[in-house]
């Protein structure tokens, strides 16, 4: 199944092969040694129960690979046993395993002119891979060069017939699937359905009855598996006559749990009875093709039709049975729907067979029986200094990487000999992207906006046009796919489909016109390329959720996703981590055209609030750059909706992605992005609204409080007895915490902007500050008197409790006249009176944690900054992990929370402005609990089975950003 020797002789024969240029290398230097490298220490903790669940010391890697990067990899994908000499120690090792197994198959299959050309291949592709400009799916770094089948998909669809053999076959090929870490899925609707006969006289029991058989296996299977989650999609028609019955089974599972939860029953995922409720290892989808969404616009009746015979057995009111798909979608955000015309008018191989299904994740849509592997590009890599984005290096890169993707299915295994001779006759291939959010950012773009969206539109289509472009010339050297020749016409007629949509492309800003010059260039040539040679792969693109593989290139966002929040976290070495805001912001406020001291004010800002709402000196028409998926301003559906549909139709595949929507969302608003998605030309959409689902782990408070609540109430108005309860009611007010009669004071003169003024600050007997008096203007001035009402407001809040702190952060950065140049050496420049005076006290009065969290420093420990990399170091970070993690420790012990200034990097490597970082010595450790404790809201998303934080969404699917694990997509 691996084509070798054919290849190769048609190769010789027409004495051809790529000749390769290098575009990322040099010439003489192997691209390991223009990298400075560094041993580390990966130690990983399960949070929860403070077990260490993987350390191997000694770990080598670049120095500009992230902490949590390096602990996702040497985890995940370094191979041996740990503590051997067979154990991967050092990311060349894994990277050299992957480039010469992909180098050696090019050679021996004809895809190189000559041994310089391969050489050339070679060290491009280790350049790409080890600077995190790409990365190939997980199935590659698990397999690729070991003794093991070499797999290299990720993607599987599977196919079942209406029969017992072929009803076990599917139980039995999934397994295998599920035990090897991957997901697959398929559609049910060739078996029969309950309402119909079997030749025995008996009633058949329906798609629905072995979907348990399945779901039983798949949960089994799911706490063995050895490198992750397993996943399946299960698809059904919507005119198969169980329709209804298969659109309801998840609802009324949620219903149960709701029930067994209310009963005392430990109902959270992973708990001990969850395993009772059934249908939970699945994403179901109904399939739905032109005549029923008509049907539902028309408000017509729709025929159910007979397995066997095809003749309509019973009919429904489409718009009824439409509601009945979103009212269950609004419940427990299943089912979601594929658009079966729409996927098969883009299907290059129609003279083979309909696509019917997808994998897991919704992105890959090819044959029955088939694979695909992937790999996505890092597209803030290719962001310039100047913020330009590099279309040509972009599709340079695409050319090597598909190339290499190519190549891997000469030497490929399969889990099904089935699997195996479709994949080898039809080549499918699914490049993608990652980082798409953080790049509109970065640019100053809006993701729901029409120039992110014509950016995004042009990028897609110069990605696929060249993956094409590249698959043709690969035709004219090895031979085109052996399913080409029965399909020649039906796939030229899609690639021009993709060509005419690039052609109303409509771009606005001088990025997306450069970049869709260049993608159309690329069309053209595929048309012309095409014709003369056909094509190497019938697919070649997909969006996929890049959940692990995201992590590796130290994505801040994953596929074609916006912004998860605004602030993160980062690991340090040693198992700490830091809390920082989105290095991608103050990048976005410069391009924007904001000054340095608004951009420290908009960041500190946005540490605090985890949101640009009345962020100090934003406009108002900037703040849609900041749009996250989650939060105060959080995206409309029809945003999500928006941009996939910008990117669809520069696809082969689909779009692993969930359109979010909030709580307060309405079953009429699911219809409608359901209605909206048809429209806009998507093949699939899946929704999520807020809380729906009760068997996840919620935070306590926000959605979990907000739906127990809810859950109790609707009891309560059930119950036929009211009780009556008499509850005291405790009312709290603040107590005013005088100063003594003699307290110790400070006087200090400023001027500011040439305003002279005089400061006195009186303290407690324990420090704290409790006074603030201010002469300013001459006595019985206006100003004298407004300063005088400040002074004795601000220290009546102090006396009362009002934090220092929460002074300092609302009233530095304001800005007015008088401001400019003062007499202070640690505060040289104020942007007020107001701005000097709360920055003085906080140097005065706070400790260096609490300024360091508000930016501010003295001048000494900006000179320290300068001399050593940091204000205050918290631990030498050339010392050991051990060193490290005890120090931590102590910490901890001692529950002080100590900050470091995070030094950070841009996208090239240059050091970019620092930020003030928390280090978190407890909870939240992740991401998605950061942003649970900056808003009061939950995030419904399952706990991570390996390291116990909560996940966050990726596509379709979960990924944990502490151990790189995810619910099943690569």
């Amino acid at each position: 199944m691996t084509e070798t020797a054919s290849s190769r002789s048609k190769a010789a024969a027409k004495g051809k092969g790529l000749k390769l240029e290098r575009v990322f290398s040099t010439a003489g230097t192997h691209p390991y040694d223009a990298i400075t490298w560094e041993r580390r220490d990966v130690v990983q903790t399960n949070w929860k129960t403070g077990e260490t669940v993987f350390e191997q010391r000694g770990v080598e890697y670049p120095d500009f690979w992230s902490v949590n990067a390096s602990t996702i990899v040497t985890t995940k994908y370094f191979r041996g046993a740990v503590g051997t000499d067979a154990r991967e120690w050092s990311l060349k090792q894994l990277i050299d395993r992957i480039v010469k197994t992909y180098t050696k198959a090019g050679v021996d299959n004809g895809y190189f002119a000559s041994d310089a050309d391969a050489e050339v291949f070679e060290h491009e592709l280790t350049w790409l891979l080890v600077n995190q400009y790409f990365s190939f799916n997980s199935p590659v770094w698990f397999n690729v060069g070991t003794a093991s089948p070499q797999q290299v998909s990720a993607c599987f669809i599977l196919s079942v017939d209406d029969s017992m053999d072929s009803i076990l076959n599917w139980y039995k090929e999934e397994g295998f699937i599920f035990k090897g870490g991957s997901g697959a899925g398929l559609n049910l609707s060739r078996i029969r359905s309950s309402k119909e006969l079997l030749s025995s006289g008996g009633t058949a029991s329906g798609p629905v009855s072995f979907m348990r058989g399945a779901d039983a296996s798949a949960g089994t299977i799911k706490s063995g598996g050895a490198t992750r989650r397993a996943a399946k999609m299960v698809v059904l028609d919507v005119d198969h006559p169980d329709i209804e019955e298969f659109v309801m089974t998840k609802a009324r599972e949620e219903d149960k749990i709701r029930a067994l939860r209310d009963a005392g029953f430990d109902m959270d995922l992973g708990g001990a009875d969850i395993t009772s409720v059934q249908y939970q290892n699945a994403n179901n989808s109904v399939r739905v093709n032109d005549e029923f969404m008509r049907a539902v616009e028309d408000g017509t009746e729709f025929g159910l039709r007979s397995r066997s015979t095809g003749e309509v057995i019973e009919t429904v009111d489409a718009r009824d049975l439409f509601r009945k798909i979103s009212q269950a979608a609004w419940e427990c955000a299943d089912p979601g729907l594929q658009y079966d015309d729409t996927i098969n008018d883009w299907h290059t191989n129609p003279e083979t067979g309909r696509i019917t299904a997808s994998n897991p994740c919704s992105e890959y849509m090819s044959l029955d029986n088939s694979s695909c592997n992937l790999a996505s590009l890092n597209l803030l890599k290719f962001l310039k200094d100047d913020d330009t984005f590099d279309a040509e290096l972009f599709a340079k890169a695409v050319e090597f990487i598909i190339t290499a993707m190519d190549i891997s299915i000469c030497f490929a295994d399969f889990p099904t000999e089935a699997i195996g001779q479709t994949t080898v006759d039809y080549r499918q291939l699914g490049i993608g992207y990652a980082n798409l959010g953080a790049l509109l950012m970065a640019m100053g773009l809006g993701y729901d906006s029409e120039g992110g969206r014509s950016m995004a539109a042009a990028i897609t289509s110069l990605m696929t046009g060249t993956s094409y472009k590249r698959s043709a010339e690969l035709a004219g050297i090895v031979g085109p796919y052996n399913g080409y020749a029965r399909n020649a016409d039906a796939h030229k007629r899609v690639m021009r489909k993709h060509q005419a949509a690039n052609d109303v492309v409509r771009v606005l800003h001088t990025e997306d016109g450069r970049t869709h010059k260049l993608a159309t260039k690329a069309w053209a040539d595929v048309i012309k390329l095409g014709e003369k040679n056909g094509f190497r792969n019938a697919q070649a693109s997909v969006l996929a959720p890049t959940g692990t593989i995201g992590f590796m290139m130290d994505c801040d966002t994953t596929g074609i996703e916006p912004d998860f929040s605004l602030v993160k976290f980062k690991k340090l070495v040693g198992g700490g981590s830091m809390q920082i805001v989105n290095q991608t912001i103050p990048r976005a406020l410069k391009k924007m055209g904001y000054q340095e001291e608004q951009v420290e004010a908009i960041v500190a800002y946005i540490a605090e609030h985890g949101h640009v709402i009345d962020a100090p000196g934003l406009k108002l028409e900037h703040y849609e750059v900041f749009d996250t998926a989650m939060g105060a301003r959080s995206l409309k559906p029809m945003g999500h909706v928006r941009m996939m549909a910008a990117a669809q139709p520069f696809l082969s595949g689909a779009i692993s992605k969930t359109v979010n929507l909030p709580e307060t969302a309405t079953v009429e608003e699911i219809e409608d992005v359901y209605l909206q998605s048809w429209k806009l030309g998507l093949k699939a959409t899946a929704v999520y609204r807020d809380n729906c689902k009760v068997g996840q782990p919620l935070s306590d408070g926000g959605g979990k409080a907000k739906k127990d609540e809810a859950d109790k109430a609707a009891a309560a108005s059930s119950s036929a007895e009211v009780e009556t309860k008499v509850v005291e009611k405790v009312v709290y007010a603040p107590v005013r915490k005088r100063l003594p009669k003699s307290r110790v004071s400070r006087t200090t003169s400023f001027t500011v902007g040439g305003a002279e003024g005089y400061m006195t600050s009186g303290a407690h007997d324990d420090g704290q500050l409790g006074e603030v008096f201010l002469k300013l203007g001459k006595q019985g001035s206006t100003l004298a008197g407004v300063m005088d009402a400040f002074s004795i407001a601000v220290s009546i809040g102090l006396q009362y409790g009002v934090p220092l702190e929460t002074y300092v952060s609302k009233f530095t950065n304001l800005r007015f006249e008088p401001a400019g140049l003062t007499d202070d050496p640690d505060v040289r420049m104020s942007q007020s009176i107001m701005d000097y005076i709360f920055r003085r006290l906080a140097l005065d009065y706070l400790s260096f944690e609490e300024r360091s969290m508000l930016g501010i420093y003295s001048a000494e420990e900006r000179q320290r900054h300068l001399e050593t990399g940091s204000y205050e170091p918290l631990v030498e970070e050339t010392g050991s992990a051990a060193e490290l993690t005890s120090a931590a420790s102590a910490s901890a012990a001692a529950e002080v929370v100590e900050v470091e200034e995070v030094e950070t990097k841009d996208t090239h490597g240059n050091e970019a402005r620092e930020v003030p970082a928390q280090v978190s010595t407890g909870a939240p450790h992740t991401t998605a609990e950061l942003f649970e404790k900056l808003t009061g809201t939950a995030v419904d998303s399952p706990l991570c089975m390996t390291c116990g934080t909560k996940m966050r969404p990726a596509g379709s699917c979960y990924v944990c950003e502490g151990c790189g694990s995810t619910s099943g997509c690569s």
